[in-house]
């Protein structure tokens, strides 16, 4: 039986018995961490594996491990990154920016492995503009489509050569929302035309086995629903911009949504999403949640099954952290 559409968070660094049953019963497709799910690497790895055992399969484990602010694996036990944009920045040239963003993903996607995660959110190809909101500007890669489809790439390429999938974000493309969308629901206001320049790194990577929608509404494409409610919205990521692998919902318990969870699911689901994503580990809220998520079945079984064939990589990333500290040492 295929698993449910869904990806689920958990509420702390261990999973107690009721949480257990729960998921058993729920058979999510995937679970997502955060910081608060985060202690040690021995604790993450038995946590991982907790919850592989749970669903009885080797479910993809997800994270948010961009470096920089956003990042659920902090120092002591990991690497602390620049925020993407100032990292970009003080490299002169594409050249280096694109191969010091590939060595720094490899190496992510490295220590993600040890602890078992296989799934992380990155690349962000939203572009950097002056009204982005600051909860993801600095995230960006830049304001030029063509750079930051190139950059784009070499984060998609070091998570996949570490044996960890990429998901790009936020679809397609939130650069122009001035809100937060965690508290409040952005509305662009720009034309169809203006708006291309924003779907173009994602069309540029449209190959790529998963994508994250944003909560956004598009005035020119579609004023009624955000992009994670909005079938008009799918059909052009689907069509215009050609993406045909998993997509997946931004967390359906952020504020930008409206109504109650079974009618957020309904919705994502009826406009084209594949999977659904809650983050925050609560029960109250997981439980309608899955119980208004069917099983994968048809396209997003196929395209679920498709992304989940290219776990696997190097384990050793030895190398990338030699030629990194080298950039650093001449870029510094």
């Amino acid at each position: 039986m295929a698993a449910r559409a869904v990806i689920l968070g958990c509420s702390g660094p261990t999973i107690g018995p009721e949480e257990r049953r729960f998921f058993t019963s729920a058979d999510p497709w995937g679970f997502i961490l955060f910081r608060r799910n985060i202690e040690s690497p021995e604790q993450v790895a038995r946590l991982t594996a907790d919850l592989r055992a749970a669903v009885g399969r080797d479910a993809p484990i997800l994270i948010d491990q961009e470096g920089g602010r956003v990042a659920r694996l902090r120092a002591p036990a990991w690497r602390e990154w620049l925020p993407a944009f100032d990292e970009c920045a003080r490299l002169p040239g594409i050249g280096l920016r694109v191969r010091a963003m590939h060595l720094r993903y490899r190496l992510i996607a490295a220590e993600l492995r040890a602890l078992g995660i296989d799934v992380n959110c990155a690349p962000v190809l939203d572009l950097a503009r002056s009204e982005t909101h600051g909860v993801l500007r600095n995230r960006c890669y830049g304001d030029d489509p063509v750079e930051v489809a190139a950059i784009g790439r070499a984060v998609a390429e070091g998570l996949l050569a570490g044996g960890v999938l990429p998901v790009m974000k936020h679809m397609p493309g939130q650069g122009r929302a001035g809100l937060d969308s965690h508290l409040a629901l952005p509305v662009v206001s720009a034309t169809r035309a203006e708006l291309e320049a924003d779907f173009a790194p994602f069309r540029a990577l449209a190959e790529l086995p998963m994508a994250m929608t944003g909560h956004v509404v598009y005035a020119a494409l579609d004023p009624e629903a955000p992009a994670t409610l909005s079938a008009p919205m799918v059909r052009l990521m689907r069509g215009e911009i050609g993406f045909d692998g998993l997509l997946m919902t931004d967390d359906v318990s952020m504020r930008a949504l409206s109504g109650d969870f079974g009618d957020r699911v309904a919705r994502a689901l009826g406009a084209g999403c594949d999977v659904i994503l809650h983050c925050n580990g609560k029960p109250e809220e997981m439980a309608p949640v899955v119980a208004a998520t069917p099983r994968l079945a048809g396209r997003s079984l196929a395209r679920a099954e498709a992304a989940l064939t290219l776990r696997g990589g190097e384990a050793d990333a030895g190398e990338a952290e030699a030629e990194l500290a080298t950039l650093g040492r001449s870029h510094a």
